[in-house]
């Protein structure tokens, strides 16, 4: 008899609470169309909740053996989850998923029916969205810049949804940097990868995790991790304004040495002039900073995470637990 492959979920949690079991009973559901085929094991990773996410984990594994729960010492954000549950998980294909139901646990059959056709990457590409305006306006934008910005190709409307071959996931645990943007590190590593359309749910229930302000450091984390064009464009900026400048000093020369009467002397320009420089100059010592203050934190070498609670596994769990606190 053919043994049967392992395929693991991971689940990044944040105030999860009314997700939770409704989440769990769906994707045990669906599961059971392919079961006689795989085995499964259901990774949640608690990222510092403040409601009651963590006990109704813990009960969840008391129930069933095959979760597993992984809890933060303290929040440090959705991609450093997913980072310790793809550490933490060993299996044939690993299963990223949200914890909000917008992934349907539906769809990650069709995620494994193409990895056993051949792919190595599966991504989930939404073909529509059940979101507000606002965020289909601005991830619009975002996916925008991004196809314009980075130095790789990553495919459009698509979240962290995905399939990872255990070859992928042991080449994504070689990248330890700490502005992470996963999405972009999946396509960076290359290997063959398929989309599967599908059409995004709204959230069941709760809050989402990304504000607008999380939402803006997650955009520049996945541009300035994968493009080097701002600072170019820093260097075509100084470029285009001291061509200008030049251009105004032989025009300022010419008026004085044909027409010095038509000169209207005066303040005004110059106060102008001088604010717009400042503002530009400050603008491209911001975008130094940002790079700058990324190297500032790679070189301190700090664990990506801590966890308080790891709960899980059977046989062989114990050992990998330890190498889980060293790899984070």
């Amino acid at each position: 008899m053919t043994e049967r492959k392992k395929i693991a979920y991971v689940f990044p949690i944040y105030n999860e609470r009314g997700n939770i079991e409704v989440l769990y009973r769906t994707l045990v559901e669906e599961l059971k169309r392919i079961e006689s085929r795989y085995t499964f094991e259901f990774v949640f990773v608690d990222d510092g909740s403040k409601d009651d996410s963590l006990e109704l984990l813990l009960e969840l594994r008391e129930q069933d053996p095959r979760v597993t729960v992984l809890s933060f010492a303290r929040n440090y954000g959705h991609q450093m989850a997913v980072t310790a549950g793809i550490d933490y998980a060993e299996a044939d294909a690993v299963v990223i998923m949200d914890s909000d139901l917008q992934d349907p646990p539906a769809v990650s059959i069709q995620l494994i029916e193409r990895w056993e056709s051949g792919a190595d990457v599966v991504y989930a590409q939404r073909r529509t969205r059940k979101d507000t305006a606002f965020k289909r306006t601005t991830a619009h934008a975002f996916y925008w810049a991004l196809s314009k910005l980075a130095s790789i190709e990553i495919p459009r409307n698509t979240g962290d949804f995905r399939l990872l071959d255990r070859r992928v996931v042991a080449e994504l645990r070689k990248y330890r940097e700490h502005n992470r943007f996963l999405r972009g590190l999946v396509s960076y590593v290359g290997f063959r990868q398929e989309a599967v359309l599908f059409d995004r749910d709204a959230r069941l229930s709760g809050e989402t995790g990304y504000p607008l302000r999380k939402m803006m450091k997650f955009a520049a984390d996945g541009i300035l991790g994968f493009s080097t064009v701002p600072l170019q464009l820093i260097s075509r900026v100084g470029l285009a304004i001291s061509a200008l400048a030049f251009l105004g000093i032989i025009y300022s020369v010419t008026v004085r040495l044909v027409a010095p009467e038509t000169t209207v002397p005066g303040w005004a320009f110059v106060t102008v002039a001088m604010f717009l420089l400042g503002g530009i100059q400050l603008t491209m010592l911001g975008v130094l900073g940002s790079y700058v203050g990324r190297i500032y934190v790679e070189v301190q070498h700090r664990p990506l995470y801590s966890f308080a609670l790891v709960a899980g596994g059977t046989e062989g769990r114990d050992d990998r637990t330890e190498t889980v606190r060293r790899i984070g």
